[in-house]
């Protein structure tokens, strides 16, 4: 399970926030604390999460209900985008116009000069599948991190063409996506979900 960090100042000003270090609002917590009640009722057996302080509290209010420890990770960072971080994106679409529409055609661009999106998932991917070979075949692992990330991460796991991510979508403050593995690798169960997986039923369960 993937899980991004509750809200922030700078998401309510749609300013791009990058790998800057925003903290969370009041709403913030309370999101990731009701967000946390839920979550704890599929009994995780670890959580791993992004060291940046929103997406490092988002997880401490897993932890307080779980009892789980938390493990920080570097690579579970937001995109670094340069130029881009701290611009709303009304400015990013004045200022780099080109630059942000080749990005939406999938083009690889390095957004204010920051990483690439294949970059992201190169550091992402690998810390999560690390963290779930260490569980057993039915364990689960809780990701806390940050919508690109997340969104790059699901890309590579599910083995989609790069040019292909943006069509995931993104993720609302505190809600999350569910990956599971099937008999042809990964698969995606959930997608920007706020409320606990419900048994697929039918010709596709």
């Amino acid at each position: 399970m993937l899980w991004r960090h509750g809200q922030t100042a700078w998401n309510l000003e749609q300013r791009f926030q990058g790998n800057t270090d925003i903290e969370l609002t009041a709403e913030g917590v309370a999101q990731a604390r009701r967000a946390a009640r839920l979550l704890a009722a599929l009994h995780p057996d670890a959580i791993i999460a992004s060291d940046l302080s929103r997406a490092a509290a988002t997880a401490a209010e897993l932890a307080a209900v779980t009892g789980l420890p938390v493990t920080h990770y570097e690579g579970l960072r937001e995109t670094f985008a340069g130029e881009w971080q701290g611009l709303t994106h009304t400015e990013i679409v004045a200022r780099y116009g080109e630059q942000y529409a080749a990005w939406k055609r999938g083009e690889p661009v390095r957004r204010g000069g920051g990483e690439l999106e294949t970059e992201v998932a190169d550091r992402a991917a690998p810390v999560v599948l690390t963290a779930a070979d260490k569980l057993a075949d039915d364990g689960v692992l809780v990701v806390v991190s940050h919508g690109g990330t997340i969104r790059t991460t699901i890309g590579r796991l599910l083995g989609l063409e790069s040019t292909s991510w943006e069509s995931l979508g993104g993720l609302t403050n505190c809600c999350w996506s569910v990956l599971g593995e099937g008999a042809r690798g990964w698969r995606l169960l959930e997608h920007n979900a706020g409320t606990l997986p419900e048994p697929v039923l039918g010709d596709d369960s």
